[in-house]
């Protein structure tokens, strides 16, 4: 008996030493495998860099809370702490989770709260939630909190396009969860501090209008305003990450293109954001006024590039508002924000870092742009018009008086027109085989180098609206007369870090995982079918396999003793 005994517990000792001895390894060597077919918990090798900068442990707060949550806000919620932990397991120092309920702050803070929420835009989202007494309406925060000992940021983790289905906007969501965390956590424990040139001198954005541009960026980037005049060599410009002109109307001198165009050969980024005409809206009521086509000379650089901006402006039917007055009441002017197809959003993107999830942007006044034969220029399209658009060469009549009549959706028969372009690769100089301007070396001439150029047909893509009270400037993307807030300044801050570090923790948001829905009919048809594989089998299985196990054992056991 006592031989037997030993026999029977050597499988266990074995089994508790193992264990233990794995136990000891784990505590000197950090490893995971992840069997996942789409490599859903590994990270992107930018985002493991950053985590093992950190200096500091972390704490992170989901606001995604609340009874009852749907299914698919549950995925969320689950896959935000999994993230989390994934993130703990690459971390230099420690990363813990909680939940928190932002609707548990007491009443006379309440309030201050949700507005540093509204800063990160977080932004309170009604959720509809079925119940046994009917369908009742939930606040949830769908954001979460990032915070040291000192500082705290914040991010909003529920993204998707217009249009998109729940379910994809569910996926996109956790997709983009690698990107938003990461982001928030660079934000506490490593801001950036680049340089971003904003040029003028040439009718440019002015202070108000580009106010928006500097809040967007502001804590993440300095940004300064640079005439041109006083740029007197390349290297005046080559300390600026990112280059950006908006809106100009007055024509650039050849020594400006040099500059700008050996800026870019010399592996720097410039954004332009301009129209192909120039309209004057203080002679829009009435009989209207025309479009004029604009020369500012910026054309020709980016004609060599590969793009044209065309002398046209596109109207769509995907419009946005325009105020305009609607008479008097007592003696108050009355401002009525009525329908303009000039002003249209953009809901279609490109799953590219910059774009890829993000919601709709405001065009106001948008030119139509081609490409051209740029050879080594990669040219990729970031965002598109919506299925109802049309193009109007100058001069084009502007007025208001056709805010009265109904559009005739017959003649708005082109659609998904692009609005932007990437352009990447080998750049040809503009100077190339042609003098240089006075005062540049000649054996400082590139002909040609790599950058990266974004084009825009819309001068006004990063220009703050006022407000209807004190016309102070507002945010990027907000809209006083629609009452929302449309996804341009995500976009600069997308574009901005995408030009500074194309591989760095912006290419997360190239994570795709796959929707795998199950057939409804299949379940309806099949269910006690598969009940049965799931419930049953293994039960029969397990006790066919103990059968044979214990005749085994009678067998051996009836021979010893015989």
């Amino acid at each position: 008996m006592k031989k037997i005994g030993i026999h029977t517990a050597k499988p266990f000792l074995i089994l508790i030493l193992g264990l233990t001895g794995f136990v000891l390894l784990g505590q000197f060597l950090r490893f995971r495998i992840d069997l996942t077919e789409e490599k859903r918990f590994s990270l992107h090798p930018a985002t493991k860099e950053l985590l093992e900068t950190i200096d500091r442990p972390l704490h992170v707060d989901i606001l995604l809370t609340g009874e009852n949550l749907p299914g698919g806000m549950r995925r969320l919620q689950k896959s935000i702490e999994e993230t989390v932990r994934t993130f703990n397991a690459y971390s230099a120092e420690k990363i813990t989770v909680s939940y928190f309920d932002p609707l548990t702050v007491v009443d006379s803070l309440q309030e201050d709260f949700i507005y540093t929420l509204a800063d990160y835009g977080i932004n309170p989202t009604n959720l509809f939630v079925n119940q046994n007494s009917g369908q009742n309406a939930q606040l949830i925060f769908p954001g979460v909190l990032v915070s040291d000992d000192e500082f705290e940021t914040g991010a909003l983790v529920l993204k998707g396009e217009r249009g998109m289905s729940p379910d994809q906007i569910l996926n996109t969501s956790i997709e983009n969860l690698e990107f938003e965390l990461s982001n928030a956590i660079r934000k506490l424990v490593n801001p950036e501090k680049g340089a971003i040139a904003m040029i003028i001198g040439h009718g440019e954005l002015s202070e108000d209008e580009g106010f928006g541009v500097v809040e967007a960026l502001d804590g993440n980037y300095e940004v300064f305003k640079v005439p041109m005049d006083q740029a007197k060599t390349v290297q005046d410009l080559s300390s600026f990450s990112t280059i950006f002109i908006l809106g100009p109307k007055q024509s650039y001198t050849e020594r400006e293109l040099y500059l700008l165009d050996q800026y870019v050969l010399q592996g720097g980024n410039l954004v332009v954001a301009a129209e192909g005409v120039d309209v004057d809206m203080t002679q829009a009521g009435g009989e209207g006024t025309f479009s004029f086509p604009l020369e500012n000379e910026l054309d020709r650089l980016l004609f060599r590039y590969g793009i044209r901006i065309n002398k046209d402006l596109i109207q769509d039917l995907n419009f946005s508002y325009i105020p305009v007055m609607g008479g008097n009441f007592g003696n108050q002017e009355q401002i009525v924000p009525l329908p303009w197809p000039f002003y249209f959003n953009a809901g279609r993107v490109n799953p590219h870092p910059i774009t890829k999830a993000l919601d709709q942007v405001n065009f106001r006044f948008a030119s139509s742009l081609d490409t051209v034969l740029a050879e080594g220029v990669i040219k990729t399209p970031l965002i598109f018009g919506s299925e109802y658009e049309r193009i109007l060469p100058a001069p084009a009549r502007v007025a208001f008086s056709e805010i009265e009549q109904e559009p005739n959706v017959e003649e708005f028969g082109l659609k998904n027109l692009p609005l932007a372009y990437l352009l990447e690769g080998e750049f040809t100089s503009l100077f190339k085989n042609r003098f240089i301007p006075d005062g540049f070396s000649k054996a400082d001439f590139k002909e040609s180098g790599s950058g990266k150029v974004v084009v825009f047909g819309d001068g006004s893509v990063f220009q703050s609206q006022l407000n209807l009270e004190g016309k102070q400037p507002l945010i990027l993307g907000e809209d006083p007369f629609a009452q929302t807030t449309y996804a341009n300044k995500q976009l600069l801050q997308n574009l901005v870090q995408y030009l500074s570090d194309p591989e760095g923790i912006i290419a997360a948001r190239n994570r795709t995982l796959q929707i795998r829905p199950l057939d409804k009919v299949k379940i309806a048809a099949q269910k006690s079918y598969w009940q049965g594989v799931n419930v049953v089998l293994p039960v029969l299985i397990l006790s066919i396999l103990g059968g044979v196990i214990v005749y085994f054992r009678k067998i051996r056991y009836s021979k010893k003793t015989g």
